[in-house]
């Protein structure tokens, strides 16, 4: 598995699909080769599908130096289903340096012609089963077991703790519209103040649920967020982080190991299946969210590694087959709701472990349901993934 330090990246809005690579791989394609007078870009898959939607081609256009051109295609021949090429070309507009861009979700990239270094595989352990061995072997736990593997990830969670922080506090403090021809007005900041003065049962709910649109709000107006494990579904893990601190008045530094837990999962997720909306649908996204930040929740409430292997199980099970079908290509309807609803299931998903765990032995592992992830992306149909093609995007552009 690669470093948690590539799974948690801190990036503007609203995909990190579609924004925080593309701008990723720019930059890097300029510190490679310098800069030239023209540019071009051949968008494929969901990238070209939605890039209006989503800014990729206003991001390409800002990050590159020359004059650029952003070309959304269809006849993609490579077998990642989502990705661009890049093309430098000097002032005859003859093509000097051209590569091959994919955007595996989360804001990772891979690139045909030049290897990464921040691709490389720093953890040796490949599934869940195989870190819990290494753990009862040297009885240590999930923490240890990280740390060993990233010594200073500690710090660098720590700035990005701060990122998600800042940009729930900026969710709650905005109003107005959010950008693009859906119209739709800012919500957190009145649901924050209806949960201040609901009854104390509902209170924590609502105010999860506020931060949740507070941090996906940011998001959709491209805003710096933090991928978890992707932008589109980066308010779950934030609005719980948050609410660790504001609500349960949690100590940092054990929020920060509640992150390193939570990247565990998934980081092994993303190894072993896909965090991307492109290839898996958004089971991949926020499925993968719950999952992460159930994780991260069993481990705040005490929980021992079996119970948090449970917890993380049950928040990606029950959202086995969740598509990705964004309302006119933007990362607002149901994205944002769905984030909302997310950080509850996440919550609730390490209740029920902490309980039934002491029942009955739970029969399908983490393992299991990464698989089952992975095999069920794969039978979605592509109209469901990220293409608003299908789905929600199609009932509401038929309605139109």
């Amino acid at each position: 598995m690669q470093a948690i330090k590539e799974l948690y990246k801190i990036g503007k809005g609203p995909s990190s699909s579609h924004t925080l690579a593309p701008e990723r791989a720019c930059r890097y394609f300029v510190q490679t080769f310098g800069a030239f007078p023209y540019y071009e870009a051949e968008l494929f898959g969901s990238l070209s599908l939605t890039g209006k939607g989503h800014g990729t081609d206003s991001v390409i256009e800002s990050t590159l130096p020359g004059k650029t051109t952003v070309l959304f295609s269809k006849d993609w021949q490579e077998a990642f289903p989502n990705g661009f090429y890049l093309r430098a070309m000097d002032e005859q507009k003859q093509i000097i340096h051209e590569w091959t861009v994919f955007s595996i979700g989360g804001g990772s990239i891979q690139i045909k012609e030049c290897p990464l270094n921040w691709n490389d595989e720093v953890y040796q352990e490949k599934s869940l089963k195989e870190i819990m061995d290494v753990c009862t072997k040297r009885h240590i736990s999930l923490t240890e077991y990280i740390y060993s593997y990233e010594p200073d990830l500690r710090k660098y969670l720590n700035d990005i703790l701060d990122a998600m922080t800042a940009c729930v506090e900026n969710g709650l403090q905005s109003e107005g519209y959010l950008p693009g021809p859906l119209h739709m007005e800012r919500s957190a900041k009145h649901l924050y103040m209806d949960a201040c003065t609901a009854s104390e049962a509902e209170q924590f709910n609502l105010k999860l649920m506020a931060y949740a649109y507070a941090a996906s709000e940011e998001n959709a107006a491209g805003n710096t967020c933090v991928t978890a494990p992707t932008l589109g579904a980066c308010g779950v893990m934030a609005s719980y982080m948050y609410a660790a601190d504001q609500l349960l008045h949690m100590p940092k530094e054990k929020i920060i190991d509640s992150l390193a837990v939570g990247g565990l999962f998934g980081n092994l997720i993303k190894a072993n299946a896909t965090i991307s909306g492109a290839v898996g649908g958004c089971q991949a996204e926020v499925g993968a969210a719950v999952s992460m930040t159930a994780a991260s929740c069993a481990y705040l409430l005490g929980l021992n590694q079996n119970q948090i292997e449970y917890a993380a199980e049950i928040g990606m099970e029950h959202n086995l087959g969740l598509t990705c079908d964004p309302v006119m290509g933007y990362v607002m309807i149901p994205c944002i709701e769905r984030n909302a609803m997310g950080v509850l299931r996440a919550v609730e998903s390490a209740q029920l472990s902490k309980y039934m765990s002491t029942i009955r032995k739970h029969l399908i592992s983490f393992d299991m349901v990464v698989k089952t992830m992975n095999d069920t992306g794969k039978q979605i149909p592509i109209e469901l993934k990220e293409t608003a093609e299908g789905g929600l995007a199609k009932e509401y552009d038929d309605k139109q």
